[in-house]
């Protein structure tokens, strides 16, 4: 397991002083502030100075060394991560989204489906990605009943394809 939990990303500048959009994926959005330093994808830190809300999970923050819109505007899509030993470990029924990531996709039946890759969320939604033995990657929602079972000890997902939808196409 990768020892490195995506926690946020760095979104559009927010005004002109270098203030710039987070979206917190913290169970509670404002808790991202408690640690001292996120680590970008490639090892860079950076500091939180401060935050406030906006909506939901994103916060408005002001990074320290960030203070106008153009150093900010580089910072968009920034992926953020903490390491995994700064988190609390997950509860009995919960994991960390990196957990799934390897775990083996099968049918309740048991049949191979293929290789968890990745788990995107575009908005809508988190997503399994599925890497099968050959072929495009297959996506399913990440709902309870596409995805009845997480058997992270297992090394398991199963996978209850939705029924296809046979909607004649729009003209």
């Amino acid at each position: 397991m990768d020892d490195k939990i995506l926690v946020g990303v760095f979104g559009a500048p927010h005004g002109v002083r270098g203030e710039i959009r987070l979206k917190s994926y913290m169970q509670i959005p404002l808790s991202i502030t408690e640690h001292d330093m996120l680590t970008g994808a490639s090892g860079e830190t950076y500091r939180l100075l401060a935050a406030r809300p906006l909506k939901d999970d994103m916060l408005v923050v002001r990074v320290k060394g960030v203070v106008d819109r153009d150093t900010a505007q580089k910072l968009t899509n920034q992926k953020l991560f903490l390491a995994r030993k700064n988190l609390p470990p997950p509860e009995e029924d919960e994991f960390y989204c990196n957990d799934l990531i390897g775990l083996r996709a099968e049918t309740p039946e048991g049949v191979a489906l293929g290789v968890v890759v990745a788990t995107p969320n575009y908005g809508a939604g988190d997503i399994l990605e599925i890497a099968p033995p050959a072929g495009d990657t297959l996506l399913f929602p990440f709902t309870r009943s596409v995805v009845p079972v997480v058997d992270i000890a297992g090394g398991r997902v199963v996978i209850v394809p939705p029924a296809e939808d046979d909607a004649a196409p729009v003209e």
